[in-house]
């Protein structure tokens, strides 16, 4: 075996999980001490990118390896000498140093053709509205079944609660699934688990347009939210490959839309479609809309940086001859046993002993309940206040369309913010400099639901243009919803740095659990309530939780200084 010269480790704090070295491992020496980073990246933030579930980082610690560049395309593994970036990283590990001495991380090298983010801008956004269509495909098949739930109740002889489980189901599916799809796409790319995951999505459609009976749909339904869940769940990582950290404030933006303009656009369609051609129909367009989804993604190339460098690092310890060329996670694999307790304990276990994580997806989950809310509410102050038909009914999902397109122009503004509170602390912001998008968002929610209640009849009487009250409630709420997940969504990255996949896994969870749980109930409450009341409730819910992001904004960081496992 040929080795390379070993480099010298600094015996220095090292609290951001960035390696430092003093020689590179090519023949030239550098005179800094610190890795090279793009500008596009900063360590300030979590490197989305890293095989968080799959490499044991807990215990080696984390490297740069992912986002750093060398002209070698190798450097000395010292990153991995220090703890991961909890409130209890700082010391060299001196034995793991002379254990590691002549190991070799492989990394990209200066304007790497190969890596995602030197690709070209047009080639990145193309990437980007792939991906972020195929989020909206998959959230629109949850909602388009609510286009015609009449018809299908007739054909199967069931109520409406048993057809509503058809949207449940899938969205109980939205939950589960991301528990396998995340540390699954660590170890074979995201690729080949889009693609195949969406192949069998449109595919589960077939009995669901052709069931004879209604255990039939709900079953399939409920495998379709599994499948469908992968574009929800990797989406994001696409997203953060091509993009580095500095770079992708309006692409996750459009991420964070997708997931609820999609089942936006479900009713919109459906209504018309279970009008005209039955419902049937409604998941054989679905099945369309996937697979065009599905030849799209099939067509993209791998973007994880650990699976394209891993197989770079094969290569080269074939070419070369030399065994020491590795990646961190071939090195520190995690054993599956640890995989299993990552990904089916750990989200659970925050939850419970972390206030910041639990409230925050408490939040988010009611938010997105609410969502699915107005699926049901809908229908029964347009369908039955104003006698509207289901494609009119649909068409008056466009407000909430409408108040998502203006947050979209205003969460480039939050990021903005967050760059300039980063710049002002000197490279590094608290991760509550997140959290003004959350409070701006924050009364959105129960204003809209107000508007909605009392503005519907028998409130304000049917009669001209008086269907505008309840219909324009929308807007407020698309505003809201988007601008409070954006803004949340990034407070949980930054906050739990070292714990990414666990703690939007437990998000996850909870989200789709509300989510599944609201079409169950909402149309008997609005029948027994009244639509003022029904609608009231939900609004002083929505106005129970506004307090959450204006405390943790101000206590956030004495909470965080308490926790086991949230940044300090």
């Amino acid at each position: 075996m040929t080795t390379v010269p070993s480099s010298t480790m600094h015996d220095r704090p090292h609290g951001s999980g960035a390696s430092t070295r003093s020689v590179s491992p090519s023949p030239t020496v550098r005179d800094d001490t610190s890795p090279r980073l793009p500008p596009s990246h900063t360590t300030a933030a979590p490197d989305l990118s890293f095989p968080y579930q799959t490499t044991d980082y807990l215990r080696t610690g984390l490297t740069n390896e992912y986002r750093e560049v060398d002209p070698a395309g190798v450097v000395p593994l010292s990153g991995a000498l220090y703890r991961a970036p909890t409130k209890n990283a700082g010391q060299v590990d001196v034995e793991k140093a002379r254990i590691l001495k002549d190991v070799q991380l492989v990394v990209w090298k200066v304007d790497d053709q190969e890596d995602p983010r030197n690709w070209s801008k047009a080639y990145r956004w193309y990437l980007t509205m792939v991906v972020a269509l195929s989020v909206v495909a998959c959230a629109f098949g949850s909602a388009i079944v609510t286009g015609d739930f009449g018809d299908i109740e007739r054909e199967f002889g069931v109520s409406e609660v048993v057809v509503a489980l058809s949207v449940s189901l899938m969205v109980v599916g939205f939950g589960i699934g991301p528990l396998a799809w995340s540390p699954l796409s660590e170890l074979y790319g995201r690729r080949i688990l889009l693609a195949g995951s969406f192949w069998v999505y449109v595919i589960f459609n077939i009995p669901c347009a052709v069931a004879k009976n209604i255990g039939t749909l709900l079953v399939c339904r409920f495998f379709s939210g599994i499948f469908a869940s992968a574009p929800l769940t990797l989406a994001g990582g696409v997203i953060s490959d091509v993009w580095d950290n500095n770079e992708r404030g309006f692409a996750i933006a459009l991420f964070a839309a997708a997931p609820y303009g999609g089942p936006v656009l479900g009713p919109l369609v459906g209504g018309f479609i279970g009008e005209r051609i039955g419902w049937r129909w409604l998941f054989w367009v679905n099945m369309i809309f996937a697979g065009v989804c599905a030849v799209l993604v099939t067509f993209m190339p791998e973007t994880y940086a650990p699976v394209l460098l891993k197989k770079r690092a094969a290569r080269m310890r074939e070419e070369q001859g030399r065994d020491n060329i590795v990646t961190e996670q071939e090195l520190f694999p995690r054993p599956f046993s640890e995989v299993l307790i990552e990904t089916l304990v750990r989200p659970f276990q925050m939850l419970v002993t972390e206030p910041i994580l639990l409230l925050m997806s408490l939040y988010i989950s009611i938010i997105y309940g609410l969502l699915y809310a107005f699926f049901f509410s809908f229908p029964v102050v347009f369908g039955e206040g104003y006698h509207f038909n289901d494609g009119i009914v649909g068409v008056t999902f466009c407000s909430v369309l409408i108040g998502l397109a203006l947050a979209l122009l205003v969460t480039p503004r939050l990021e903005k913010f967050y760059s300039k509170k980063v710049e002002e602390g000197g490279g590094k912001a608290d991760p509550e400099a997140r959290l003004p998008g959350m409070m701006l968002g924050a009364f959105f929610v129960p204003i809209s639901l107000f508007i909605f209640g009392w503005t519907a009849p028998p409130y304000v009487m049917p009669g001209g243009a008086n269907w505008v009250g309840p219909c324009i409630s929308g807007i407020p709420f698309g505003f809201g919803m988007v601008v409070i997940y954006f803004a949340a969504n990034a407070y949980l990255i930054d906050a739990f740095p070292a714990y990414v996949a666990s703690a939007l896994a437990a998000k996850v969870v909870v989200r789709s659990g509300m989510g599944a749980a609201m079409p169950l109930f909402m149309t008997q409450m609005f029948h027994g309530l009244g639509n003022g009341w029904a609608a009231s409730l939900l609004a002083f819910l929505a106005l129970a939780i506004c307090p959450i992001p204006f405390l943790f904004y101000k206590y956030g960081k004495s909470i965080r200084a308490r926790s086991k496992r949230a940044a300090s």
